[in-house]
């Protein structure tokens, strides 16, 4: 197994449906992430063992960029050639992916915290390993 690194994101097209989100990575492929992602204020802790993805909109919510976290499966060449950036951390690590959104690594969990305002867009987290999927957003207090 080839040694895996960071790799930074670009920009991504992002269609918000009424049933879901789709995300055009820059290869031309798209990956559908269904439902409605719940609302979440505060700080979004996954459960353990999960792929968690970040997706931070544009204001005009059609671009975005995406990061997964702690992804060890994905070769940096894929990763590269879609757009899709990533960051490791080791357990008790904290990172801010953008301005605005911060992750930590708590002990297996992935927690997710992000101020809407100071990313300038909307702050999408998915969550999935072979058994489901999840989708949340994480807004400001309300």
């Amino acid at each position: 197994m080839s040694a895996r690194n960071d790799v930074a994101p670009d920009t991504l097209g992002v269609e918000l449906a009424e049933d879901g989100i789709v995300v055009e990575y820059t290869d031309g492929r798209e990956a559908y992430y269904r439902g409605v992602p719940k609302k979440v204020t505060g700080t979004l802790r996954t459960q353990p063992g999960k792929l968690v993805q970040v997706l931070v909109t544009d204001p005009t919510e059609t671009e975005g960029v995406m990061m997964y976290v702690n992804d060890r499966d994905s070769h940096d060449e894929i990763l590269e050639s879609t757009g899709i950036g990533r960051v490791l951390l080791n357990p008790g690590e904290e990172e801010e992916l953008f301005p605005g959104v911060t992750v930590r690594l708590a002990g297996h969990s992935v927690e997710v915290e992000a101020d809407p305002e100071v990313a300038r867009g909307r702050v999408f987290v998915f969550s999935e390993d072979g058994r489901g999927e999840a989708s949340y957003e994480l807004v400001g207090d309300e």
